[in-house]
This record gives structure tokens, sequence and C-alpha cells, in this order.
């Protein structure tokens, strides 16, 4: 099973490349919302410190909803996820692999800018620190069940707004503890609780989302 995995992922990586527009501009998206607020608000470091959490965390988690169609839609459109679909690998197996690659596309980016972006709500080192680990765990969560919302909207007219719909309510949880974690960190609570959490969605997410997409997926191929 490993070496399919191996190509969904290198494959999709490699027309991700092909295709930087799309992944800089989830990142630039990101950058802009987080940003605008601070302007809009004042630089009052205690206010931008209350603020920071929740506002980096809803950007993350707008920006990654704006790369979940690109998940399956372009291989419906050519035929590739139909030919997926009668491979004799697990279907699972390869929504994994396609959910790995849009993770490390869209993802690992924005856990990778959100401690430059924490600058300016003057967050200290143990909380940006908390702040990549809480969306080192949530992102994978996030792109794994919104694969779901993907696939149930796969080939629908107004696909991204329905799309919008159904995942924005599962999105809560996450955005509560992932928040919480860098909130109760900021305060000097601790924030492991809400990471286990984070965690915890994340495992839960990982065994049940690729089976839920698999099957939504052979209903919107047949």
């Amino acid at each position: 099973m490993l070496e399919p995995l191996y190509w969904i992922i290198r494959r999709d990586l490699t027309i991700a490349m092909r295709r930087r527009a799309d992944v800089f501009t989830t990142l630039i998206f990101f950058v802009i919302v987080v940003s605008l607020f601070p302007l809009g608000i004042g630089p009052e470091p205690e206010t931008l410190r209350q603020i920071a959490p929740g506002i980096v965390w809803v950007g993350a988690l707008l920006a990654s909803m704006l790369a979940l169609e690109q998940i399956f839609s372009a291989d419906h459109r050519d035929g590739t996820l139909e030919q997926m679909l009668l491979t004799p690998q697990p279907v699972s197996v390869l929504v994994v692999g396609k959910i790995l690659a849009h993770w490390l596309v869209s993802g690992v980016p924005l856990v990778i800018m959100a401690p430059v972006l924490g600058l300016q709500y003057n967050l200290s080192a143990d909380v940006l620190l908390v702040l990549m680990a809480s969306l080192l765990l949530g992102t994978p969560a996030l792109s794994l069940i919104g694969a779901i919302g993907a696939a149930l909207t796969l080939g629908l007219r107004s696909g991204g707004v329905l799309l919008a719909l159904l995942v924005l309510p599962l999105y809560i949880p996450v955005l509560i503890f992932g928040a919480g974690a860098v909130e109760a960190t900021a305060s000097g609570l601790g924030g492991q609780a809400h990471l286990s959490m984070l965690a915890a969605i994340l495992v839960a997410s990982l065994v049940l989302a690729p089976l839920a997409t698999a099957a939504a997926l052979r209903v919107a191929e047949d």
C-alpha cells in the first residue's frame, strides 16, 4: 500500500509545483487576513495579544478552505479520479495520499508563516511555539475533514458555497482547541490539554475521514 501512496503524493506535489499560483494564493490570503487586524484595531500590545489566537486561527481556517476544491476537482474533470477508483488498491489509501499532498502544499506554508505573523501581535517565543504546534496538529485535521465536504460537493454547481456550509460547522472544534491552546499559554495556564484534544481530533479524523471520503467519491462518480 505504501507504493501507491508514495506515487499519489509525488504526482500531486509535482502538479502543485506547476501551479504555483494556487499555492501562493492560499498563503497570501492568510497573510492579508492576519495582517489587516492590527492595522484596523490599533497598536495596543495587550489588545493585540488577546485577539491574536483567534485571528491567526480563523485566518488559517479560511485559507485552508480556499484550497479544498482543488483536492479532487481537477482529477474529476479529466477522468483521472475515475481511473483511481478502478484500481485494485483501497480507495481510502489513495484518498490519504491526496489529502497529505494537499496539506503539504496548503497547510505547511501556513504553519511556517504563522510565527512571523504572530510577531505583529507581540507574542512571546513560547506562545509562538505553541501556535506552531497547534497549527501542526490542526491543519491536517482541517484537510481531512474538508476532504469529506470536497468529495460530497464534487461536480455540483455552486459547490464552493455548499462546501463552506458543510465543513464550517465541523471545523469549530478544531478552531476552539487550536485558538484555546495559544490563549491558555499566553495567559500562563498552559496549553497541553488543548493540544491533546487537537491530537485526538487528528487521530479520529485520520481514521474516519478517508473512509467517508472514499464512500463519497464512489457516490459522486456513479
